[in-house]
This record gives structure tokens, sequence and C-alpha cells, in this order.
């Protein structure tokens, strides 16, 4: 029988014989009414594809701007929501996409999808897959509380992995990062 480790290897190898893109985002917050900010979008290559702020329909709390940096002043000119996605979605259409915490990026867009009266597609037109649940098989530590495997920060992720890239809660910095994460995996016995 195959380990899990052993699994979630094979399976980063099967990942990225397809080529895929990796997608990051940064957010005003956590929150039910957060929305995107920020998104950039790599491919297997390491070449940047896409990478935008995003102005949101209301202030950066606070709290946002320091974790992420990104103020107010930085997004008063860039392009709306309704201008990016567009852009974003013939790029990713028919692709595999890698994201690190995938549910979060992906409630994100919805919610922004949401402040815009835009509809969520209920089939999305790409495939995401979370590389931090593909990460937390492959680095085995368990959680009972949740009976899965315990789910590591993108910064720690790195740490572990001895990547050499900076967790900058910037979307480009965090895309390359998840990118090296999945070939990390891909690349071990």
């Amino acid at each position: 029988m195959i380990s899990d480790r052993k699994q979630a290897i094979l399976t980063a190898r099967q990942k990225l014989l397809l080529l895929p893109l990796y997608l990051d985002t940064e957010t005003t917050g956590l929150e039910r009414d957060s929305e995107v900010i920020e998104i950039c979008i790599v491919n297997d290559q390491g070449q940047v594809i896409f990478d935008s702020l995003v102005r949101p329909s209301r202030p950066i709390p606070p709290d946002a701007m320091r974790v992420h940096g990104i103020t107010n002043e930085m997004v008063k000119d860039a392009p709306t929501w309704l201008t990016v996605w567009p852009q974003v979605v013939t790029i990713l259409a028919g692709q595999h996409v890698g994201i690190y915490n995938a549910e979060f990026d992906l409630r994100m867009m919805r919610q922004t999808h949401e402040h815009y009266g835009m509809p969520w597609p209920f089939n999305l037109p790409f495939q995401p897959f979370c590389i931090m649940k593909l990460y937390a098989q492959y680095y085995g530590e368990w959680n009972s509380r949740t009976g899965s495997y315990r789910w590591h920060s993108l910064d720690l992720a790195g740490q572990q992995c001895r990547i050499p890239l900076p967790n900058s809660h910037r979307a480009r910095d965090d895309t390359f990062l998840a990118r090296a994460i999945l070939h990390h995996i891909a690349n071990s016995e």
C-alpha cells in the first residue's frame, strides 16, 4: 500500500505534467465582506502572466494594510474587479490552477463577484487544486482534532522546504512560493 506522503508526491508530479498555472490574491481582510485587491497568475515556467492591483469598492482596513502593505493610495487608480475578472478568467479558462489555500482565494473571488453583482460560475471554467492541502498530506503531521493532516501557512511550508523565497503577503511573491512548494513536493523521494 502506498503511503499518503508518496501519494502526495505522485499527485504533485501528475499536476506538473499538466503545466499548471498558479494564482494568489491579497484581500481587504478575512471577513464575509472582504474582497480581492491584488491578484497574480504565474505559469509553471515561472513567468508572470497577470499581475494587478484591484481597486476595492470600499477602503482597505488598517489591519489588512499592516499584513500586506497595500494602501488605499496604491489602489486608487487600479482597475476594478469588473475590469480585472474578464482578463483573469480568459487566462485561467481550461487550465489547472494551483492555489495555496484554494478555498480561501476562491471564496474571496466569489465574494468580490458578489460586491459587483456578478454571478459566480456554478462550474468554474478552470480546475483549481489546493497546494496547501497537498503539502499537508506530504508533510504528514496529523491533526487529531480535525481528523486530517494539519495545514501549514505558506510561510511555514516555505521554511520547512528550505525555499529561499519570501512570503511577503503580496500576490506575486506568494504565487512564486506556492509554485516552488509544489515543485519541491514533486521532486521529493
